[in-house]
């Protein structure tokens, strides 16, 4: 039967940069539109490549296909093909493509959808209205993005969420209290939950407080430490997904550190990968079953901002090229294959280009430089070849659990998240501050063991509340010394200079004025449970410990490591910075390190 087909022409008074995240995120497009969900199933193939089939119920009829991979390249045009093995149609293509118009401040948008009858029944679904009732209703979207892109409408689309009941009203009502009661709700609850009661199901499933601070102009420690209560409170669920490193979807979910499995399988990719807590465990958040159930499967298994980080995914016959235009801003890249398979970094220098990608039996290497704005790809295997060319960067949104188990909200509100006994995990990259007072035994003997024990405590809570501050949390207390942990450099050294900036406020009320010694570093480790609680054992721990020895009291020294982070170069613009080296226990070779002093 011949194939039918028809393109609906859109127009927006927004740049494409602003239509193409709109248009080409498909499972919230899809949703608003009222395309059902799906199942899919992902089946291991001979030759290692994966197939996709989804499987649905509409009305009377059962519908079954295979979803064929996505190709598109980022802000320009996206296609997405399913062909059918039962129901009344044979196949079913839709394609976008998005053109830059007045110099790039407009655009326009052609969507064109195309279908072959497989019987009868198809023909006359296509005949009665298949094509004109979705031209109205996709229309509509297209306005009401285009209305979102210019700020006008607080959601890209239209959506009705099922009305909460009123026992749903009147639970939600108590919890917002109860999370405002608390020191983390910052005012937000209320915000939160009307955002849960209201948004579309696919903001919600996988809910990231980052995302969510970006879209309300907010303090992403402030979202992040209400997310945190509103799981206490049971306005939310929290989750640790362990993404896998290829397509970094969530392969692996459980609700608690303790049952993080070692690994997992990524069927999509066919690959399997272990966890680190920088890289690739995340913690999400969803709506309370109580507060707003969320339906199961899928509105789009392959859409291009399911996986934001994919400039191109391009399928390449074998034995053929093709050029595709694609303005990549600068920086690293992975070219690999959806695929089973190697894959190779590469670098595009600002007004450079990409070279080409060769694809080989088992390789995938670059090749000549092309032009800049141009994507060359040449499969020479003997196979057709999905090519992906991702940025080497990790989800923006992703709270990764280096950074969450690093929030002094995280440890106060759920201290028995913890590893299981003899569990370890690698993290990445992790700064610690240590802290001491000088001269604390002389203290005990100079005002005695009760007044020196008081004041010990006000400056652990002096120290604490500055740390909470700057997005880092007290690890543990050794004696009259602490150890506090950040996920980046700067937040560490931000607090550092604060500890030293306000000394002389907190002794102020103190019997004895005292003076605290600091040393941060940073780098790999891993993170154990000792004691009951999520610590950190390694080289750089030590390294830390060592240097903080080496303060004076009132100063602060960081590790050439720190001193070197670029946002931490921009923070000491200014103040004084001796560059010194010392020998430390431990450590064979002479270590440099920076003295900072205000």
């Amino acid at each position: 039967m011949e194939t039918q087909s028809q393109t609906f022409h859109w127009r927006f008074q927004n740049p494409p940069e602003k239509i193409w995240p709109l248009l080409a995120d498909t499972v919230r497009f899809n949703e608003a539109a009222g395309l059902p969900r799906y199942e899919v199933t992902e089946t291991l193939q001979d030759d290692g490549t994966v197939r996709f089939e989804g499987a649905a119920k509409i009305g009377p009829v059962n519908l079954a296909w295979r979803e064929v991979p996505t190709n598109w390249v980022t802000g320009r045009w996206f296609e997405h093909r399913r062909e059918f093995k039962t129901g009344p149609l044979k196949d079913m293509t839709a394609s976008l493509v998005v053109t830059a118009e007045e110099g790039g401040k407009t655009c326009r948008a052609d969507y064109t959808l195309s279908a072959t009858p497989a019987s009868l029944l198809g023909r006359l679904i296509l005949k009665a209205g298949f094509f004109s009732n979705t031209a109205k209703t996709f229309a509509r979207l297209a306005v009401e993005a285009d209305r979102f892109a210019a700020g006008a409408s607080p959601f890209p689309f239209t959506f009705k969420a099922p009305p909460p009941t009123p026992a749903t009203r009147e639970l939600v009502t108590e919890l917002i209290a109860r999370i405002e009661a608390g020191p983390h709700g910052h005012g937000l609850a209320e915000r939160l939950a009307d955002y849960l009661l209201s948004a579309q199901e696919a903001d919600l499933v996988h809910l990231r407080p980052l995302a969510l601070a970006r879209d309300w102009a907010e303090d992403e420690r402030l979202v992040i430490e209400l997310c945190l209560e509103s799981v206490r409170a049971g306005l939310l669920t929290m989750r640790w997904d362990l993404l896998c490193p290829r397509c970094r979807v969530p392969k692996a979910a459980v609700e608690a550190l303790d049952g993080l499995p070692q690994g997992a399988h990524c069927d999509t990719c066919n690959i399997d990968y272990g966890r680190d807590f920088s890289r690739n465990v995340e913690l999400s958040f969803a709506p309370a079953p109580a507060v707003r159930p969320l339906g199961a499967g899928e509105h789009c298994l392959f859409g291009p901002m399911s996986t934001p980080h994919v400039w191109v995914q391009r399928t390449v016959e074998a034995g053929a090229g093709l050029s595709e235009v694609c303005d990549l801003p600068p920086g690293r890249y992975v070219l690999r294959t959806l695929e089973a398979g190697p894959d190779c970094e590469v670098e595009v220098a600002e007004g450079g280009g990409l070279p080409e990608v060769l694809i080989g039996e088992d390789s995938i290497v670059p090749g000549p430089a092309a032009e800049p704005g141009q994507v060359v790809l040449r499969n020479d295997s003997g196979r057709p070849r999905t090519v992906i060319i991702e940025e080497l960067r990790w989800v923006r949104d992703a709270l990764t659990a280096d950074r969450v188990t690093a929030m002094q909200a995280f440890r106060d509100l759920f201290s028995d998240q913890v590893l299981r006994p003899g569990d370890e995990v690698s993290v990445s990259r992790i700064a610690l501050l240590f802290t001491d007072l000088r001269r604390s035994t002389d203290l005990y003997g100079r005002i005695g063991d009760a007044a020196a024990y008081h004041l010990v405590r006000d400056h652990f809570a002096f120290i604490g509340a500055i740390v909470r501050r700057h997005n880092g949390a007290v690890v543990k207390t050794i004696g009259d010394a602490v150890m506090a942990a950040f996920a980046a450099p700067a937040d560490a050294v931000e607090a550092g200079l604060a500890v030293q900036r306000e000394i002389a406020a907190f002794n102020a009320g103190e019997q004895v004025p005292v003076a605290i010694k600091l040393g941060v570093h940073e780098g790999p480790c891993i993170a154990v449970t000792l004691n009951g609680r999520l610590d950190y054992f390694g080289t750089t721990v030590n390294m830390a410990a060592r240097l903080q020895g080496k303060s004076e009291g009132g100063d602060l020294v960081l590790s050439e490591a720190v001193a070197g982070d670029l946002p931490v170069v921009r923070l000491l613009d200014g103040i004084s910075c001796v560059r010194e080296t010392t020998s430390l226990k431990g450590f064979d070779a002479p270590v440099d390190f920076c003295r900072v002093r205000l």
